[in-house]
């Protein structure tokens, strides 16, 4: 009999590390990962998912250690000559990160679905457990500020951040349904993850399809999250930035707060012990430890916490 899955919400590089410590603890065939697609791009013109590719790459043991993009190794030859040409190189894109991006264009100019070149790339890489995006739909992150609305790569990569954020909205995401399989996996699953990702930019997009936060919502008792900010700093990327931008505390007890409707445990660093009776208060079980995932022994640490307090049995494994 087939057990039921773990689901897992992810982002990029935060999610990628705490990914790989879950897939260390527990059966990797049991995970079942929502990845964000509202950060896909058409660079060059291939399309780029930077969030599916960076957790593809960790799990299959190839990223890039340093950055926890890319794959580790990897030269930018194809990049350096493209820039000779006079093209725009702002977005870095590996010699051998090319071809992932190469196949995925390809398929899906055959017709073939991005849930299904998903698929075909993960396995290709070996990869144990299921990555679906969150849709087959276009849907793109928007990012509002002072000076107009831009298109999120332009405004994290390109701009890095810098400009103020007034705004963010998910074009596309409305009519948008969820990928084939993804709410069976809610409904059946022993147990649900949000992964320490940005609220906004990575959690954000996957809750704004249609019947994914009500879904999240009626298996309330099953969910966890974990918070992406420390010591009122984000770990990895703009998150605590984007918070105090847009006039939000920069939190573990405000990003919480965004997780109260469907959300049962809150996970929340030792430096953030204090916010707990926060987090208590709205209706949530609060997890004081250590979220911070310096290496390998850390990664684990967390997922065997987590998994824990949502009852998940742990398989020990090397």
């Amino acid at each position: 009999m087939k057990r039921s899955p773990v689901v897992v919400l992810a982002g990029g590089v935060g999610a990628a590390r705490f990914l790989d410590g879950l897939t260390r603890v527990i059966q990797p065939e049991r995970v079942f990962i929502i990845g964000n697609t509202a950060d896909d791009a058409e660079i060059h013109g291939l399309h780029i998912s930077p969030d599916l590719d960076t957790v593809t790459y960790t799990l299959a043991g190839l990223a890039n250690p340093q950055h926890g993009w890319g794959i580790r190794g990897d030269s930018f030859r194809c990049l350096e000559a493209l820039g000779r040409l006079g093209a725009d190189t702002w977005f870095q894109l590996g010699d051998l990160d090319l071809a992932t991006h190469l196949y995925r264009t390809e398929r899906l100019r055959q017709g073939a679905s991005l849930a299904k070149a998903t698929f075909e790339i993960t396995a290709a890489l070996k990869v144990r457990s299921t990555l679906v995006p969150m849709s087959n739909e276009r849907v793109r992150t928007r990012i509002c500020t002072p000076s107009g609305e831009l298109e999120f790569q332009t405004y994290f990569v390109k701009r890095h951040a810098r400009d103020r954020v007034t705004a963010i909205h998910f074009e596309g995401a409305s009519e948008a349904a969820p990928a084939p399989g993804l709410l069976e996996a809610i409904a059946q699953a022993e147990a649900i993850i949000l992964c320490p990702s940005n609220p906004f930019i990575s959690i954000g997009p996957i809750l704004a399809i249609p019947g994914i936060r009500t879904a999240l919502q009626r298996k309330r008792s099953k969910v966890a999250a974990i918070s992406p900010i420390v010591g009122g700093r984000a770990l990895k990327g703009p998150a605590a930035k984007m918070m105090k931008s847009m006039q939000l505390r920069s939190s573990a007890a405000e990003v919480a707060k965004l997780y109260l409707d469907f959300t049962n445990i809150f996970v929340l660093d030792e430096l953030d012990r204090k916010q707990a009776v926060q987090v208590e208060a709205f209706g949530m079980r609060p997890v004081v430890t250590n979220t911070i995932m310096r290496g390998v022994r850390e990664r684990k640490s967390l997922a065997r916490v987590v998994a824990r307090e949502l009852g998940i049995k742990l398989e020990i494994r090397a």
